[in-house]
């Protein structure tokens, strides 16, 4: 695990992007696996930029984001379909047939999540997976609970984090209670994972991440299993770390 602390949220951005870029220079036909929330928004104001002036390239990319929320139709504005349309798919030259999003308004919950996982599986695997964390260490939707799930499943959301999602809508009572996600064994069957985070209330879940044991209750935990992962956080969120640990960029 290779630990990244930058001085603010802006440069943390900026790291990130700089990854993704060289992950396109290197095999533009990448398939990228992409987060939502606030946490990754300044990374794709970043791609965006570099798209702009010509530095990179996503005609030949593919996607598959983490999660969605179940029965919230794509044209709501909190729908993470339209996040990711609105902070990065219509303002850069990927393919339509590229995106892949879990469908929230499906009527067949097991059918889509088994033909996710073998979508992702088709495209040769995620070759670089952005990760945000919870504040209960959850990644993608998968909260603290009993086991490690494999595959995309439907899951229901802990009130924490109901109530942390609830600033997007107009009361609490609008927010999604279910949302389908990739499972952490989807997530780390990714060949590089990268996980983002920011301010002094990650401090706990990263710290738990980065030296706590191995826990379903702490599920970005199990990401110190992995073989290829790097943590790029800001100074708060890296607040609880020892210093030796990472490196300042």
């Amino acid at each position: 695990m290779r630990i990244l602390v930058c001085k603010d949220y802006n440069e943390m951005s900026k790291k990130a992007a700089q990854m993704i870029a060289s992950q396109l220079t290197l095999k533009p036909d990448s398939v990228l696996g992409l987060a939502t929330g606030s946490t990754p928004i300044g990374m794709y104001k970043e791609l965006v930029s570099m798209y702009e002036e010509g530095l990179i390239d996503f005609s030949e990319v593919k996607t598959f984001n983490l999660d969605e929320y179940f029965e919230l139709p794509k044209s709501n504005e909190q729908s993470y379909d339209y996040f990711m349309r609105e902070n990065l798919f219509n303002h850069i030259n990927i393919k339509e047939e590229n995106i892949h999003i879990p469908n929230g308004m499906t009527d067949n919950i097991e059918k889509e999540c088994k033909n996710y996982d073998e979508a992702i599986k088709e495209a040769g695997g995620v070759d670089i997976q952005v990760l945000g964390i919870g504040h209960n260490a959850h990644i993608g939707f998968n909260e603290p609970t009993i086991n490690f799930e494999r595959g995309t499943h439907l899951v229901n959301l802990k009130e924490s984090t109901i109530e942390a999602n609830a600033r997007f809508f107009d009361s609490i009572d609008e927010v999604p209670k279910k949302a389908i996600t990739m499972g952490t064994g989807s997530i780390f069957k990714s060949k590089k994972i990268m996980l983002l985070a920011s301010g002094e209330g990650k401090a706990e879940a990263i710290y738990n991440t980065v030296y706590g044991k191995v826990l379903p209750e702490v599920p970005a935990s199990i990401l110190q299993f992995h073989n290829d992962i790097v943590l790029i956080l800001d100074k708060d969120s890296a607040s609880k770390l020892d210093p030796k640990d990472y490196k300042l960029v």
